[in-house]
């Protein structure tokens, strides 16, 4: 029997392409950022303290996130290789947002308990709220409005 006819073969296989297919993030250190990565990391992260650096291949394109903690909130900022910021999530207060995203957040959230909230900022426009939220059994995910509070056509 050829090794290519056998089920664990293809198994195998498989998994080792959808690997490769996937995103692939890893942790890096500052000195490992391109020097246009390095001049953006230095500039958003003014009065900050950093928690990291990563590194993302997906579809050939890679990205750097800088992850840092500024004002007592969480705040991720993704930069391409040439130092253009892509996309910034930085933590918000839950009393800070408009009634309409705190109940389109409470609608999406149907009874599981908010975490934390995230506004998502692509090319400098304020593009939807991202939410942390947990089910009674524990189990964590995400959820996201427009920020309108309305529900978005497809995630950002």
């Amino acid at each position: 029997m050829s090794i290519l006819r056998t089920p664990s073969f293809a198994v195998l296989a498989g998994v080792f392409l959808v690997g490769i297919c996937l995103a692939q993030e890893k942790k890096i250190k500052r000195s490992d950022l391109p020097p246009a990565v390095e001049k953006t990391a230095a500039e958003v992260s003014k009065g900050a303290t950093i928690k990291g650096f990563s590194e993302e291949t997906e579809k050939g394109k890679t990205t750097y996130e800088v992850e840092m903690i500024l004002n007592g909130h969480s705040k991720d900022v993704e930069v391409d290789a040439k130092g253009a910021i892509l996309v910034i999530e930085e933590q918000v207060a839950i009393d800070s947002l408009s009634d309409k995203v705190k109940a389109g957040l409470g609608a999406r959230a149907a009874g599981r308990k908010i975490l934390k909230v995230e506004s998502l900022t692509k090319n400098g426009k304020l593009v939807a709220y991202e939410a942390k939220v947990q089910s009674a059994s524990g189990k964590k995910s995400e959820i996201q409005v427009g920020p309108d509070g309305e529900p978005l056509e497809h995630e950002e």
